[in-house]
């Protein structure tokens, strides 16, 4: 009796939010590099296939700290799905497009979680409970990190996506040159954003497109309203 008086009264709270913080990333993260993944096999390349990383199961992209800098800092990454750019008829192409289909799915996530945002603002609230105030939530945090996450990753810098893509219109000298750097790209932009140095600018850049592609909610809730 006594331990089911303490389990009641425990303080739920800390657990929720971080709950609704990390399924957001989860599915912004998987989803990202899935869409990696696919396109790479659409392309030639089945490197991914053969990883097991055609899945839908978080766990398979998940890096900790990518996880961690995800729901703290609203910005992070995922485990890069194996990509063997020489399997493609056209490698630097390739990698290109196969690198561009991670941001993009993330723009499309964004839009479906704020159609629905809007087409359920309605019903949700006239619930009234906590659960539907925080569902409300979640799917309002899911867009704003999956745009976020859209905006860390067109950065190019290496071995971020946005390097791919400006790789695939480098000369071979060029590209050989920032290759020799890629490792060091990762840690340089981690400082970056844990010292604030970059933040700033990705939360103004995800807050504009955010409050660009806002009318998809308004489009959801004048349907039902």
């Amino acid at each position: 009796m006594g331990f089911a008086n303490v389990f009641r009264n425990l303080d739920w709270s800390v657990l929720t939010d971080l709950l609704f913080s990390i399924i957001p990333a989860l599915v912004c993260i998987t989803l990202h590099e899935l869409s990696h993944g696919a396109v790479a096999y659409m392309l030639g390349d089945d490197t991914a296939k053969r990883a097991g990383r055609l899945t839908l199961n978080p766990i398979r992209h998940i890096d900790p700290w990518g996880l961690v800098m995800m729901v703290l800092f609203r910005f992070g990454w995922a485990k890069p799905v194996p990509v063997d750019m020489y399997k493609f008829k056209k490698p630097r192409q390739g990698m290109a497009l196969t690198a561009l289909a991670g941001p993009v799915s993330n723009l499309i996530i964004a839009a479906v979680c704020l159609f629905l945002y809007g087409f359920l603002y309605g019903p949700l609230y006239r619930h009234g409970s906590a659960f539907t105030y925080r569902l409300s939530e979640m799917i309002m945090t899911t867009a704003y990190m999956s745009l976020a996450l859209a905006v860390f990753n067109i950065l190019p810098i290496s071995p971020l996506d946005g390097s791919k893509v400006l790789f695939a219109f480098l000369s071979d000298s060029a590209y050989d040159k920032l290759m020799r750097y890629e490792k060091y790209g990762m840690l340089i932009v981690m400082v970056l954003v844990i010292t604030g140095g970059l933040s700033g600018y990705l939360s103004a850049a995800t807050g504009w497109i955010y409050d660009k592609l806002f009318f998809i909610a308004e489009f959801g809730f004048d349907l039902v309203n």
